[in-house]
């Protein structure tokens, strides 16, 4: 049986740790970022970084005249994080657990090479011991299986579970570990936890957002399940997650072996980790990783787009816990007459966490934002849609945590045609969630990942 209410007493003893005594998030600054940012931002393609005029072209080519400021965008971008655009990307949209686990099951079982997983929680239930299986499956037909598990996302999961795989070939690297005495390489960073959900399938499919491997997933959200539950006490939960193909799985790739060689592991097993990237699709993306003592690029990212949003932004949030500099932007883009609206959970597993965020509704609700709480499911999802053209999905939540003390990763997608599809999800959510407001109780209490 696993022990939830260990993990997030854990992890809620970790967070306030971090409140205690972290450092602090950069200033994102716009006038600096400007005279910093080159005229046209790199593009890389599977035969290398484009030349300036022929990146200039090929976005041209991919985003219309009504989105041109998207190149400019993406130069500031670039100068804020440093990472450049990958081109030639097919990015399919996966909601909830029950279509993401099919959709990664199948990558798993068609696998001939290797396949990279990395995930904050793996849980030995019915889900996870399916999962499991399937990897060993795998491994036993000569597919390479490498895992990375956080330590403190499966603290109550039997060292057992983790040793069926291992006998049957997995490698796998307990992340941080919580007991010193398993501690490999030098340095106790208990409070520093992986909260990334990576798949990578022989190089060529990736996987990230927001779901792990539990139970609690196995039931979608009310609004998309094809059936209703018959028992309305068991709330399904909302998450997202993308599937992709192209040049962009090579950058997953190197975030998993860089996570693997942090932990002073054993080398990883030969097998094609990067094979020829090949076009596989017209959307073009940046895929972002941060970790303590990193560069705060997912954090400058999404800084930068609420600040350079000129019609609307849309978040959809788990864990909404906005740091003073974030406070701010909200508040002034609403200000400056940006419909700025928030999808936050009324339903949580971790409601202290829940009771934080709402602490910062009134100043959000005075200057003009829009805040509506999921109903009959558990939030789970991190994304955003500015100005229906910058769309971010992944594994960061909105909080100190996930900005200073979790190694995270969000994949930016940036275009009107994933936008759309974007909106649409958000519309969706909108159309099941009840609008806050000062008056029903911006404060009210409530009842992580």
């Amino acid at each position: 049986m696993i022990n939830r209410s260990a993990r997030h007493a854990l992890a809620l003893t970790l967070t306030a740790w971090c409140l205690l005594a972290c450092a602090s998030l950069p200033e994102v600054s716009k006038t600096q970022l400007k005279a910093d940012a080159a005229d046209v931002p790199a593009v890389a393609t599977p035969k290398g970084v484009l030349p300036k005029q022929s990146g200039e072209a090929l976005l041209k080519k991919r985003w219309p005249k009504s989105t041109l400021d998207l190149q400019a965008r993406a130069a500031l971008e670039e100068a804020a994080t440093g990472v450049p655009l990958i081109a030639g990307n097919k990015v399919q949209l996966l909601f909830d657990g029950p279509q993401t686990m099919a959709e990664m099951m199948k990558a798993i079982a068609a696998a001939t090479n290797h396949i990279n997983f990395e995930t904050y929680i793996f849980d030995q239930d019915e889900l996870g011991e399916k999962f499991a299986s399937l990897l060993i499956e795998k491994q036993r037909q000569g597919v390479t299986v490498n895992v990375i598990y956080d330590s403190v996302g499966t603290i109550g999961v039997p060292q057992a579970f983790f040793d069926r795989m291992k006998a049957a070939g997995v490698a796998l690297v307990a992340f941080n570990p919580v007991n010193p005495a398993k501690l490999r390489g030098n340095g106790w960073k208990v409070n520093n936890r992986d909260h990334r959900k990576i798949l990578i399938v022989d190089g060529k499919v990736g996987f990230t957002g927001g779901i792990n491997i539990s139970d609690t997933y196995a039931r979608s959200s009310p609004f998309r399940s094809a059936a209703r539950p018959a028992d309305r006490s068991e709330v399904g939960w909302r998450d997202t997650h993308v599937r992709i193909e192209g040049p962009a799985v090579a950058a997953l790739q190197w975030m998993f072996v860089e996570s693997w060689a942090e932990q002073d592991a054993d080398d990883l097993r030969d097998a094609a980790y990067f094979p020829q990237p090949v076009v596989a699709g017209d959307k073009i993306v940046r895929v972002l990783g941060s970790k303590p003592g990193g560069q705060f690029e997912i954090y400058k990212a999404l800084l930068l787009a609420i600040k350079e949003a000129k019609k609307s932004i849309h978040i959809t949030c788990a864990y909404f816990v906005p740091d003073e500099q974030t406070l701010r932007a909200l508040s002034a883009a609403a200000q400056r007459g940006v419909e700025v609206q928030l999808v936050l959970p009324s339903v949580s597993d971790a409601g202290l966490v829940t009771q934080a965020g709402r602490a910062a509704y009134t100043p959000l609700l005075e200057a003009g934002v829009k805040i509506h709480e999921l109903k009959l499911a558990v939030l789970h999802a991190k994304t955003a849609v500015v100005d229906g053209l910058w769309s971010t999905v992944g594994s960061t939540n909105i909080d100190t945590r996930s900005f200073l003390h979790n190694h995270e990763v969000n994949v930016i997608v940036m275009g009107d045609a994933f936008g759309g599809e974007m909106e649409k999800a958000f519309q969706e959510d909108l159309r099941n969630s009840k609008e806050v407001t000062l008056a029903n109780g911006a404060s009210a209490p409530s009842r992580r990942g």
